[in-house]
């Protein structure tokens, strides 16, 4: 047998993406070239590793094991890349981060300088809901979690990034009568509101219960974005955090409605296990962020402050 790096990493492709054409694609190769590099490896076994029903290909169980192979070899071949720029004195390894979804708009600006500075560093980054980015840390799947909530009853240790504000918003078609609502002003609206799991539910739950508010009126959407659309639609207002609303209210497309109590305020956290043994990434990140995020907020976040 003899086989090439090149078809190796093809024949991963092939299996993650079902399809000679999208593995084409992602890899910025024809199909052809595909193809030909999926026959020639196939070649070299007797037992077929995929097949094809109608116009579906399909990875056959043998090929779903020697895929398993390919990939701890695809690991090795990028573990001796990234000893070999270690030895050219560069920074190189994995830095894996769960954050929760409207986190999405401050972490990438805490990341762009470390990443452009240290290019043998690679990425993984998982955006989704609170509930599931504690599960990711408390497994030990990731470096760092970030999160606007720190959680109780978890040994951790936690770096504050900035401040979290969130306000009532509704579409621009809401006519505002008041200086400051009551918050017995939400009974008569329809309240939209995150997955349960999401830190912004959470909040806004706990403002209501301060008021011994009981909604009735309410939807329920599974991303900060849907419920951010669903706004714009006038399908209902909603409890937000401020950072992912810059362009609608800088476009009078949303805006606040003043409610008493509000803004309530959290702070985002870099948050990681107090028995971490943090790898030479993870550290060189967290060392990043605690020398520059003073900077970063105010080059990056100075809009924020009018709110």
């Amino acid at each position: 047998m003899n086989y090439t790096l090149h078809q190796l990493q093809i024949f991963l492709k092939i299996t993650e993406t079902k399809s000679i054409t999208k593995a084409a694609e992602q890899l910025h190769l024809t199909q052809p070239a595909v193809s030909i590099q999926l026959r020639n490896f196939q070649d070299q076994f007797d037992i077929p590793l995929t097949e094809v029903v109608g116009r579906q290909l399909y990875v056959t169980d043998f090929g779903y094991e020697i895929a398993k192979i390919v990939h701890k070899i695809n690991n090795e071949v990028k573990e001796i890349q990234n000893k070999t720029l270690s030895f050219k004195g560069q920074l190189t390894g994995r830095l894996t981060l769960s954050i929760v979804s409207t986190g999405k708009y401050i972490i990438p600006y805490f990341l762009s300088d470390f990443l452009k500075i240290n290019q043998g560093v690679k990425l993984n980054l998982d955006v989704t809901n609170k509930s599931k980015v504690l599960k990711s840390l408390r497994k030990n799947e990731v470096d760092f979690s970030m999160v606007s909530i720190l959680p109780e009853n978890f040994s951790i240790y936690n770096e504050e990034l900035m401040e979290n504000k969130l306000f009532l918003i509704a579409n621009k078609d809401f006519n505002i009568t008041e200086k400051m609502y009551q918050p017995e002003f939400l009974n008569k609206l329809t309240m939209i509101y995150r997955e349960n799991g999401s830190g912004t539910r959470w909040k806004m739950e706990r403002f209501f219960e301060s008021y011994n508010l009981k909604i009735t009126n309410k939807l329920e959407l599974t991303s900060n974005e849907a419920v951010k659309q669903a706004v714009l639609a006038g399908l209902g207002v909603s409890i937000m955090p401020l950072i992912g609303l810059k362009n609608e209210l800088l476009n009078n497309e949303l805006k606040i409605i003043p409610l008493k109590g509000l803004p309530l305020n959290t702070n985002w956290n870099l948050i990681w296990h107090k028995q971490k043994s943090l790898s030479p990434v993870a550290n060189a990140f967290l060392d990043f962020v605690k020398k520059n995020k003073i900077q970063i907020i105010e080059t990056k976040f100075k809009w924020y402050e009018k709110y």
